[in-house]
């Protein structure tokens, strides 16, 4: 399993992504589940993966190698001219990854698993956030709600649903997703470093940020011990219960 999470807001965009793949525990490995697809100037397309690793890679190639598209003509997510229709396009990936390998997933008691965000800007188009599903839907990031999560995402949501709005810095709401993503490392062994960060200002299209983080990068060994040593003097500060005992 995983753990990503994009956020959309008034600035740009901001997502990270942790590596870990593990069948079983003594079958741990790391693989990039952000990848970045960057045509400085033209497109910035990030995608998220969740979910069963070989149908997630699979998904991914047929974006890259192409798709028929209504036309008839082969389309590629460098070819896509808009952020909605590259969600869809997505969404036919995952469809046809299906139609092939469903039948025999299930055969083989694995079940059909993925799950992906789909986020960046194409041109002067504007920049947008979606969630595919393992059925090839889709929604989208809005103000009210501007941040989307896949994978193991119950542990660190709290934190973002507390912390992020539609108007939060680009750098605190990058801050805030690794403090997210490190509540969530301590809580699940299926999710683990290094991690994949990104942070990409509306209309830029280019990156300003694109990182791998480390164990043992200082930053974010600042950010959890911060996080915890805050965390125990915010309970200490309140009050015990009244309730007798």
């Amino acid at each position: 399993m995983t753990y990503c999470v994009g956020l959309l807001l008034r600035k740009g965009l901001v997502m990270v992504g942790d590596t870990r793949t593990n069948a079983g525990v003594d079958n741990i490995a790391t693989f990039r589940k952000l990848q970045i697809f960057e045509v400085p100037g033209e497109r910035v397309v990030a995608i998220s993966t969740a979910g069963n690793l070989a149908v997630t890679q699979a998904v991914v190639n047929h974006m890259l190698e192409g798709l028929p598209g209504p036309d008839g003509d082969v389309q590629t997510l460098y070819t896509i001219p808009s952020m909605f229709e590259m969600a869809q396009f997505a969404g036919r990936a995952v469809r046809t990854v299906r139609e092939r390998d469903a039948e025999a997933l299930s055969q083989d008691g694995s079940g059909f698993d993925c799950s992906l965000l789909v986020a960046g800007q194409i041109g002067e188009r504007r920049l947008r956030l979606f969630m595919i599903y393992r059925a090839g839907n889709f929604l989208e990031s809005t103000e009210d709600t501007p941040f989307l999560q896949i994978g193991e995402h119950k542990y660190g949501k709290p934190i973002i649903d507390r912390s992020v709005a539609f108007e939060t810095p680009l750098d605190e709401a990058l801050k805030i997703a690794l403090i997210s993503m490190d509540s969530t490392i301590r809580s699940n062994l299926a999710v683990g470093m290094p991690l994949d960060a990104m942070i990409l200002p509306r209309d830029a299209l280019a990156c300003t940020v694109n990182v791998r983080i480390t164990e043992h990068d200082p930053y974010f060994a600042h950010v959890r011990d911060s996080w915890s040593n805050a965390l125990r003097e915010a309970h200490l500060s309140i009050p015990d219960p009244p309730y007798g005992y």
